[in-house]
């Protein structure tokens, strides 16, 4: 069972003496779906960013429907630490959301545990490129549904069927703007890590 979050630290700069076990963490998802605002709502230190201004060539690559608002985008990676409890710490790794970053993804699977998948509930199909890369590399996952102003809001059942989630796929519902409930998202994902068998774990 994994506690929640350690609270103000003595020096979040510097991981705690009692930390015995490091984890490192995906956070991926399509376009637009809140990594890097996830990543910087839960990380404990000042989060590493590489987002820049979106340009006009970059309406040819990156589908804006459904986001006309989004002006900056993530062009490497995010990074963020987030302290559970006294003994685990977790290194997440926000990955770009566009296919073009396709070779990034996969070279950042290297050395991590498991990965959060970020959807939007009103663009669920583009989740399957995400969630298809890391099933070919035998990536473990669990699925949030960023909870967008004025999304719908679906039944856990039809976001299942949806995503096509195999029964033990964790799925929960989070805000990427809220800490406790973007840690309780980690959270789900950590404890079905730990319900995995060393075969499976690989």
């Amino acid at each position: 069972m994994v506690s929640a979050p350690v609270s103000d630290p003595v020096d979040p700069v510097y991981v705690p003496d009692t930390v015995t076990t490091a984890i490192k963490i995906l956070v991926v998802g399509h376009f637009a779906v809140g990594k890097t605002t996830f990543v910087g709502t839960l990380s404990e230190i000042r989060p590493l960013r590489t987002e820049e201004t979106m340009t006009q060539a970059g309406e040819l690559v990156d589908d804006l429907a459904g986001v006309p608002d989004k002006t900056t985008t993530t062009v490497a990676m995010d990074f963020g630490r987030l302290t559970l409890n006294e003994s685990l710490v977790l290194y997440l790794f926000g990955a770009p959301g566009q296919k073009r970053f396709t070779q990034l993804w996969k070279d950042m699977l290297n050395g991590a545990l498991g990965a959060l998948v970020l959807t939007d509930p009103r663009r669920l199909d583009q989740s399957f490129d995400v969630m298809g890369l890391l099933e070919e590399h035998g990536m473990p996952y669990a699925v949030a549904v960023n909870q967008f102003d004025g999304a719908p809001v679906f039944p856990e059942a039809e976001v299942r069927e949806a995503l096509d989630l195999l029964p033990e796929t964790p799925l929960v519902t989070c805000d990427a703007r809220e800490a406790t409930s973007g840690a309780g998202a980690l959270i789900s994902l950590i404890e079905y890590l730990q319900t995995r068998t060393p075969q499976e774990q690989g």
